[in-house]
């Protein structure tokens, strides 16, 4: 894809736009061995000739658009919190607004568990369907390492196999392709350091430096970068702000998968909808949790709504370390579990 400056706007726009429709259900042009596919994860991003958002811009890319990186480089001018640029084909891009996916096609599981099972999306992205058929009406896209709770597999009109998808938020279902998930076994959730008791796991987040710490009986097991809420106390539209509350809490509901936003059942890819949010654990009234991220990769500074934004294997690992423990037929457990102190 040329940069849009070669091409008149409008055409741009219309080619990015048919070119991330026609990568829905098939392998990206690029997968040579060794390069790394990544999907833009905003409106748009732009391309800046060096890596540096004052280095002049050669186009921009839109929202779900996938391009191959060639190299990562962590720029002296940042930003300071993440300073991780890649190299494209056409120039440089900062790495917060993509998120780095994979391509790994399934086979379908024909037989489901009774009440449903766990499965995470294993392309940059799927549609899903109201029905089991690529032209029954659009819903949400589900999105790399994004969790869902599959409760059957079924034949569709196309004479492929499609997943019956329960939405805990909505309590309705949609239907998407099987080979477009994989399922995650049992074993991938059992608990981590089940050997040491509850009462001497802690959990610290410093809203400062944006930092989240783990302990077992006051030894650190776990350090990382985070994205807490944006620091506004006024209410929003549901009557919470967007500031990470401070304090001594537990961890209180822990679910491996959740729809969070305005809860519309929509197929704009605009919306403020997060279906299969991944590796929730609620430590909050408000509904704030720590979970898996998919929407963005700029850990380090505050951007989200009130939660602690993760790197999705690191909230996968907090969700299986921390307790109450998770049983894996369950898609919710309730309990008073890990203590948790933000301050």
């Amino acid at each position: 894809m040329a940069p849009e400056d070669s091409i008149p706007r409008r055409a741009f726009l219309r080619l990015l736009a048919a070119s991330a429709a026609g990568m829905a259900f098939r392998p990206p042009p690029h997968s040579e061995a060794g390069l790394q596919l990544a999907r833009v994860a905003s409106t748009w991003i732009a391309i800046h000739k060096e890596p540096s958002r004052q280095a002049p811009r050669t186009g921009r890319l839109v929202r779900d658009q996938l391009i191959t990186l060639l190299q990562g480089v962590k720029a002296d001018e940042g930003p300071r919190h993440n300073p991780l640029w890649y190299e494209i084909q056409y120039g440089y891009v900062h790495s917060g607004n993509l998120q780095r996916v994979a391509w790994h096609i399934q086979l379908p599981q024909r037989t489901i568990r009774p009440g449903g099972q766990l499965f995470e999306v294993s392309v940059p992205y799927t549609r899903t369907r109201r029905r089991p058929d690529p032209a029954a009406p659009p819903l949400y896209r589900l999105y790399y390492q994004s969790t869902a709770w599959v409760v059957d597999c079924v034949e569709g009109t196309d004479g492929r196999w499609w997943y019956k998808v329960f939405d805990e938020l909505l309590g309705l279902h949609y239907y998407a392709r099987s080979e477009h998930l994989r399922l995650i076994p049992d074993e991938a959730l059992s608990p981590i350091s089940a050997q040491v008791a509850a009462k001497d796991k802690k959990i610290q987040v410093d809203l400062a430096q944006q930092e989240l710490r783990a302990f077992e009986k006051g030894r650190l097991v776990l350090r990382t970068r985070i994205s807490s809420g944006i620091p506004d106390p006024r209410p929003r539209e549901n009557g919470i702000p967007t500031l990470t509350p401070s304090g001594r809490f537990y961890v209180l509901r822990k679910m491996p998968m959740r729809h969070m936003g305005d809860g519309e059942l929509t197929s704009d890819i605009f919306a403020y909808e997060l279906p299969g949010v991944p590796w929730c654990s609620f430590f909050h009234e408000w509904g704030v949790a720590f979970h898996g991220t998919y929407w963005h990769s700029d850990f380090g500074r505050p951007r989200s709504h009130g939660c602690i934004n993760m790197r999705t294997e690191e909230a996968r690992w907090l969700y299986r370390w921390c307790t109450p423990v998770a049983e894996p037929e369950h898609y919710i457990k309730l309990g008073r579990g890990t203590r948790v102190e933000v301050f």
